[in-house]
């Protein structure tokens, strides 16, 4: 079965709730959509108003307290807020990753080796049974180590250690300056070794939320080698099938998923900054017209907050004062700018109460960038 790109993209939409917005709880809402990603603290927030009709964002606030759902360094190794459930099934698919990146470069540069990391995370996580500021691990570690060695250790061990970000209050749960705690999950095996049986889990995870995907798709999503995903899919054997992208590339997903039809209609979104939907595939042209990728991901890894326009990257947002900048890179039609007011009249509701200036501090992006219309959408 061949797969056009446009019914790709409907596909990724249906499942990122993004076609529609769905009466699900926050915790259902979550597992829906597999992992959200949280380098900015309020990014999640706006990922799930994006898709929840009537989002609370009290509700995120209490799972975040309660470890419902969790922050932690998890696919890309990247800040990510995923169902508690889930996650560790994605730590363990992820070891090997962590291994190599965490406990390479900078760790082994202060002289540290993989022995010396797994000697110091029984002893780190029981110091971090309740949360613990990055100053309190400096001096943990410097007490151990030494002041040369502490840095370059902790930046290993904070992502190689089985940690959440502990919520700290504030608009968003998580403030500037992190809070840690061991993971509640029980023991957790560390090492290089390939858990076969959580990345064949993490992968039907993945095909739920994202699917259809290519396996250079599903490595980049979690950045686990492509050797691994190839035999994880044939020990999946029939809980996946396969297809024919629109360049001939095999994707996979589950059987009986759901693939919208190309012309079902896609409404105006305000998407955050890093969502999900624009990092999930090494393909980003499934959401982000290659002409405008350079645009919305900068050199320097920031993702910015982007227009959704029929389902395609049409732009970028900005609150400022009196409402919400759009800029268009390109032309958009009279009933496009109408949702997009609506949108942003609904979001601005959401940032009064938190952070009416939510990403200002990537405001400087803007006078580099070039759009052929741009609106203030008022509140």
């Amino acid at each position: 079965m061949k797969i056009t790109a446009r019914e790709l993209n409907r596909s990724t939409l249906s499942r990122q709730l993004l076609l529609r917005r769905e009466s699900l709880s926050t915790l259902d809402a979550v597992r829906r959509v597999v992992a959200l990603q949280a380098q900015h603290a309020g990014s999640p927030y706006v990922a799930l108003w994006n898709r929840l009709t009537g989002f609370d964002p009290a509700e995120l606030d209490a799972a975040f307290t309660g470890r419902k759902v969790v922050k932690a360094s998890l696919l890309r190794i990247t800040l990510h807020a995923v169902h508690a459930d889930d996650y560790r099934v994605f730590r363990e698919a992820m070891r090997p990753t962590l291994y190599a990146s965490r406990l390479g470069y900078r760790f082994a540069a202060a002289g540290l080796t993989p022995a010396d990391a797994d000697e110091l995370v029984p002893e780190l996580l029981a110091f971090a049974e309740q949360p613990r500021m990055t100053t309190e691990f400096d001096a943990w570690l410097e007490e151990r180590l030494g002041v040369e060695k502490k840095a370059g250790a902790w930046w290993g061990l904070r992502a190689y250690a089985p940690l959440w970000h502990a919520a700290t209050g504030g608009p968003w749960s998580f403030g500037a300056r992190p809070s840690y705690r061991a993971a509640g999950t029980g023991p957790l095996p560390l090492g290089r070794e390939t858990n076969e049986e959580a990345l064949q889990r993490l992968l039907v995870r993945y095909l739920e939320g994202f699917g259809p995907a290519s396996v250079a798709d599903m490595a980049q999503f979690a950045m686990v080698r492509r050797t691994p995903i190839r035999q994880a899919l044939r020990a999946l054997g029939g809980a996946v099938e396969e297809l024919q992208g629109p360049d001939g590339t095999a994707l996979f997903d589950l059987p009986g998923a759901p693939r919208p039809a190309a012309d079902t209609p896609a409404p105006p979104r305000l998407m955050a900054m890093w969502d999900s939907v624009l990092l999930a595939y090494a393909d980003r042209g499934r959401v982000i017209p290659p002409a405008y990728r350079r645009e919305v991901i900068r050199v320097n890894g920031d993702v910015l907050p982007t227009l959704l326009v029929d389902g395609y990257v049409a732009g970028v947002w900005r609150p400022v004062g009196g409402g919400i900048e759009a800029m268009a890179f390109h032309e958009l039609p009279a009933a496009a700018w109408d949702g997009l007011a609506a949108e942003a009249r609904s979001l601005l509701t959401l940032l009064a109460d938190r952070d009416p200036r939510l990403y200002s501090r990537y405001d400087h992006w803007w006078a580099k960038l070039s759009g052929a219309q741009v609106r203030v959408l008022p509140g």
